[in-house]
């Protein structure tokens, strides 16, 4: 493996684990009684992160496709509060940082999600930059998105450690030329043995 000058880092399930079925439970609070509402929601919150739609037009679609008896801001909140803190990630996150590593992000989301990431997790304040797919008006695996932080940050991608989850992410990861990574929440070591 060549020096790593740069690492990019995903979110989901890499940073923050997240759990949708937090959100299908309070969604029941409020009328909705469907085996697996949002799969109700599927297309639209994919035409969301592709950055089709506004944060805006998808709260409205959203409530009006799945029945929603709340308002705007209760299903925000709903939509949000999905995310827990990776603690083993984090603490490896803010040992780079420490070290003067440059860290940018690169993930699938939308701006919803974004917003309450910043907000809600200091951890994100060590980072450099990020490409969200929202923003790109691409997602992962398309290499679009890749190019874009390879442009916007000035990475050299042999240089560059790019870490994901998903196998087809990290297949495109390679194909760009980086260094890549397939991190498993359960074996962090895993991450840890590379990086040393």
């Amino acid at each position: 493996m060549n020096q790593i000058n740069a690492y990019l880092f995903d979110i989901g399930n890499v940073i923050l684990g997240f759990d949708f079925s937090i959100a299908v439970r309070r969604l029941r609070e409020f009328g909705i009684t469907h085996d697996a509402p949002l799969s109700h929601i599927t297309t639209t919150k994919d035409r969301y992160e592709a950055g089709q739609i506004d944060d805006e037009e998808f709260v409205e679609l959203a409530i009006e496709e799945l029945g929603f008896s709340g308002d705007g801001t209760e299903f925000i909140t709903i939509w949000q509060e999905i995310f827990h803190e990776n603690m083993a990630m984090v603490a490896s996150i803010e040992d780079l940082a420490k070290q003067g590593h440059p860290l940018y992000l690169l993930s699938n989301t939308n701006g919803l999600h974004v917003e309450y990431m910043m907000r809600e997790h200091p951890i994100f304040e060590v980072f450099t930059g990020g490409i969200y797919s929202h923003e790109a008006k691409s997602m992962k695996p398309e290499r679009p998105m890749y190019q874009q932080a390879i442009d916007r940050f000035g990475l050299t991608p042999s240089e560059t450690l790019y870490i994901d989850d998903l196998p087809a992410n990290i297949e495109t990861g390679k194909a760009m030329g980086f260094m890549t990574h397939q991190y498993d929440l359960n074996d962090h070591e895993a991450f840890l043995a590379v990086i040393r």
